[in-house]
């Protein structure tokens, strides 16, 4: 069966939409491309807003892609804004404008989501991604709004930092300053070398890298108009891309614009980009990068294939989610072997109540990254390290995760100690029309129901010496029984237990009793 599918992307420089088909027998094979150049990055990195002319061509092009989804008889479509519009202080005006003069509804996905689509994208071409990331690797996406940098070892996923390095970004501060060109690219390599001081500092100084994966529109235009060449070779090596970088340097913007075949204000930002691509290569010590060729719509349209089974990826991507959610728990010294305890206890607790539960595979992966981080405000203070935990989480960045999935996290692991307020749930981020949790209602239900299970997780092993190792968890009754063979002293985790109870019961109705087999 063949399905015709839609990925638009709404982006800082420009509008983009790509027909593909889908099926089982040839994958995803795209069928049409249509661009449309529009600076929305230089109204909303300038002013904070897109302004009403911008706005009104934004809905008169998405009407134009509109029909043409029409006469393709697309299926399906999926229309995301990423930086741009999450920036944009009147974005959820500009959304609702196009909804009602378009018909295309357009959702915000953040930054962590729209890293992983792309990260996406580049999984499709399965045999070349899984054999560069057996090495240390750096993803590289040079965006227009910022700049991020995934770290993989030995095949997983290890951490992701965004970093406002975005070209357009780097341009429009440019603009403010009457220099000369070699004063300016000065200026661009100094910035960009501040902002990886510290990301050197923190994140590399433990890393062996060989490989950088180059990805982003910039980066892709370089490649396809100089350093492909003609024998459209995807690896690049360091010195090539050094003797690259020092041409560009030297070429004015009609040049540029020649060369590349871009207008002026996408020929300003190739030197931003080439420049973050080169200190990147700098500080990692990669040996080439590799150019998979791939763009955030590919990542749409795999994301799409995969939930409707059309497409099945080898690589485990909930897996990085976990694996970075650990190396967050690791800065922030948690002590893991209790960490695993608690992981393994929670969802232990959680597949047994799956007939009272009515959560999903997505809702499990939450409570699982959940217990991992469940004492990391533990690194600021003792005290009151709930609150502390909240805010480091719904600070960092897990690539994968949406806003509101993150401020689930946060919410469950905050009120694992505390007394539950049904009325104080802190929810900011607005559900989707995708998502199964459509109102405030069943976000605080869905949180309720996550927070009693960690609290009595975290209870199972409360001597921090995991005595219930290899347990039994199982509803007999009106219980939930937990049973063990361990032999020794199990008074802590009882009375950690039976203080948990009652909160326990109050969400699910059954109350979970520690049985102990002589």
């Amino acid at each position: 069966m063949v399905r015709t599918f839609a990925a638009i992307d709404v982006g800082s420089s420009d509008l983009e939409m790509e027909i593909y088909e889908l099926s089982d027998k040839f994958g995803i094979r795209p069928i049409d491309q249509i661009r449309y150049p529009i600076n929305l990055g230089k109204d909303v990195y300038t002013h904070g807003k897109i302004s009403y002319h911008l706005v009104d061509e934004m809905c008169r092009i998405l009407s134009e892609f509109a029909r043409i989804m029409e006469e393709y008889q697309v299926e399906g479509y999926r229309a995301y804004g990423t930086n741009v519009l999450r920036e944009a202080q009147n974005n959820r005006i500009v959304i609702d404008q196009v909804h009602v003069r378009s018909g295309i509804d357009i959702r915000i996905i953040s930054n962590s989501e729209q890293r992983f689509i792309s990260y996406k994208a580049i999984a499709y071409k399965e045999a070349e991604f899984q054999k560069v990331i057996q090495k240390g690797t750096a993803i590289l996406d040079v965006g227009n709004g910022s700049t991020q940098i995934s770290l993989f070892d030995k095949d997983s996923l290890v951490s992701t930092q965004n970093l406002p390095l975005g070209v357009i970004r780097l341009r429009e501060m440019m603009t403010h300053m009457k220099t000369t060109t070699e004063k300016e690219h000065q200026l661009v390599q100094e910035l960009v070398d501040n902002e990886l001081l510290t990301f050197r500092k923190i994140y590399l100084k433990d890393k062996d890298i060989k490989n950088l994966i180059g990805i982003g529109k910039v980066t892709l235009i370089m490649y396809n108009r100089i350093i492909g060449g003609e024998n459209k070779r995807d690896r690049i090596s360091v010195e090539e891309f050094d003797r690259f970088y020092q041409k560009l340097s030297r070429m004015t913007l009609d040049q540029l614009e020649d060369t590349f075949e871009v207008n002026a204000d996408y020929a300003l930002l190739l030197f931003p980009a080439a420049t973050i691509i080169r200190q990147v290569l700098g500080i990692t010590g990669a040996e080439n990068i590799w150019v998979p060729g791939t763009r955030m719509l590919d990542g749409i349209a795999a994301e799409y294939a995969e939930e409707r089974k059309i497409l099945k990826f080898n690589h485990n991507f909930s897996n990085d989610i976990i694996v970075a959610s650990r190396n967050v728990a690791k800065r922030y010294k948690c002590h893991m072997p209790h960490v695993q305890a608690v992981e393994s206890f929670a969802l232990q607790v959680f597949d047994s109540l799956k007939k009272l539960h009515g959560l999903k595979a997505r809702e499990r992966l939450l409570l699982q990254i959940a217990a991992d981080l469940h004492s990391c405000g533990k690194f600021v203070t003792m005290r009151n390290a709930t609150e502390y935990a909240y805010d480091i989480i719904m600070a960092t960045e897990i690539i994968g995760l949406s806003h509101l999935d993150r401020e689930i996290v946060a919410n469950v692991v905050r009120y694992h100690l505390q007394a539950f307020q049904y009325n104080d749930i802190q929810i900011s981020a607005k559900p989707t029309r995708s998502t199964r949790l459509t109102t405030t209602d069943n976000l605080t239900l869905t949180v309720a129901k996550l927070t009693a299970i960690l609290r009595l997780a975290n209870s199972m092993d409360r001597s921090h010496r995991n005595k219930l190792a290899g347990c039994r968890v199982a509803i007999k009754e009106d219980k939930l029984v937990i049973t063990t063979n361990y032999a020794g002293d199990l008074m802590l985790e009882a009375l950690s237990i039976e203080e948990k109870a009652d909160f326990f019961e109050e969400i699910y109705g059954i109350r979970p009793i520690l049985k102990q087999k002589k």
